[in-house]
């Protein structure tokens, strides 16, 4: 039974407030976390990376008003060029010209002298492309490999300049979200089952001739093997969750941050949040995660139209999949992915996307129901 209409504009404000409340729980452990490393980098402005971060949420604040007013059917009917668009943007990190190279990685784009990770937005794009996608397939008649082969065709080349940026973890994460998608409109197990069985030996493939990744994995498997090189990061990491106690050593008062734990205000944020706040603290932030990921799918789940039940569920399993696998990183249960935490680590096209996310959450509701009389 689907919930009343004022049931779900309880959930979607709740839903809204949950990511405002981790928004705010990124700018305190932003500021936190960071503050050494920016007094050392930065030119001694403790507050640099915060205030960066901020200036990125009134941008994200900005897209999500727009997202959410926006007619939907316009948004639908451009979801192809705007797929395009971030797609094409997203290649350009491949051309040394424009690719900004940060760990390693070229996933930055500088454009008239503005950095930011064009991948970001092609994880909206490619959602709201694949729900409108979905949304015309869904009543066909075709042989299920003929229906769905042109969007692993588009899954497959998405993936193919993630990873020659490289960006394994987005990558996994893109294509459980769309193999989600898929299964979710077709409500039968085949075709999920098709998806995994032909994604497993690419995966295997990826890990086994690539030294860096299977690296990683044995690193995952034994940090202690190398603990001043490889598994340097993961055991610090354990180390400042490990500090934390059941209460924390008090916000602002972590040890790690002082260059002992590398990406402390990205990647490895909750490790300062654990250390600071402890066992209870700790907590509450997976509490929140749980909660949002648990009211989207509710919201998700009272949609009348095909597109928005699509577009609100690949969103919410998208946000909730970066948060667990965040969160395993962290906590050493997973191989390290440079997956950041989703409205709370540090990153102003990670935060825009995500509130456009929301945005289109809310259009979404907005568009599907009217109220009852």
């Amino acid at each position: 039974m689907k919930p009343t209409y004022s049931t779900l504009r309880t959930d979607l404000r709740l839903f809204v407030l949950t990511a405002f409340i981790l928004t705010l729980i990124g700018f305190i452990f932003i500021y936190s976390s960071s503050s050494a490393y920016a007094i050392a980098k930065c030119g001694g402005q403790g507050s640099y990376y915060v205030r960066r971060q901020f200036f990125g949420f009134l941008l994200g604040f900005i897209a999500l008003c727009a997202t959410r007013w926006t007619p939907l059917n316009f948004l639908k009917r451009m979801s192809p060029l705007m797929f395009l668009g971030s797609l094409g943007l997203t290649a350009l990190t491949m051309i040394p010209g424009f690719a900004v190279h940060i760990h390693g990685s070229s996933r930055w784009l500088s454009l008239a002298g503005v950095a930011f990770q064009p991948s970001e937005f092609l994880k909206v794009t490619l959602v709201l492309y694949l729900a409108y996608l979905l949304e015309k397939r869904e009543h066909q008649t075709m042989v299920l490999l003929r229906a769905y082969a042109p969007l692993f065709v588009i899954i497959g080349i998405t993936s193919i300049i993630l990873l020659k940026q490289p960006d394994f973890g987005l990558t996994v994460t893109l294509a459980l979200t769309s193999f989600a998608l898929i299964f979710i409109s077709q409500r039968q197990l085949k075709p999920l089952w098709y998806s995994i069985m032909a994604t497993l030996p690419i995966i295997g493939y990826l890990i086994i001739f690539k030294p860096y990744r299977l690296h990683r994995i044995l690193t995952f498997l034994n940090p202690w093997a190398d603990p001043q090189g490889a598994g340097f990061q993961i055991i610090q990491s354990l180390i400042a969750i490990g500090s934390g106690g059941l209460f924390g050593v008090g916000i602002t008062h972590s040890k790690q941050k002082f260059f002992y734990l590398p990406m402390q205000h990205t990647d490895f944020i909750f490790s300062i949040i654990a250390e600071e706040t402890g066992f209870i603290g700790a907590s509450l932030l997976v509490a929140l995660f749980g909660a949002l990921v648990f009211m989207g799918l509710r919201i998700a789940r009272a949609m009348h139209t095909s597109f928005s039940l699509f577009a609100c569920t690949g969103f919410v399993v998208l946000i909730g999949l970066q948060a667990f696998i965040n969160l395993a990183v962290a906590t050493g249960i997973a191989p390290t992915k440079g997956i950041g935490l989703p409205f709370v680590s540090y990153g102003n096209t990670a935060l825009i996307a995500n509130m456009m996310m929301i945005g289109i959450i809310m259009n979404c509701v907005a568009s599907d129901h009217e109220p009852i009389h």
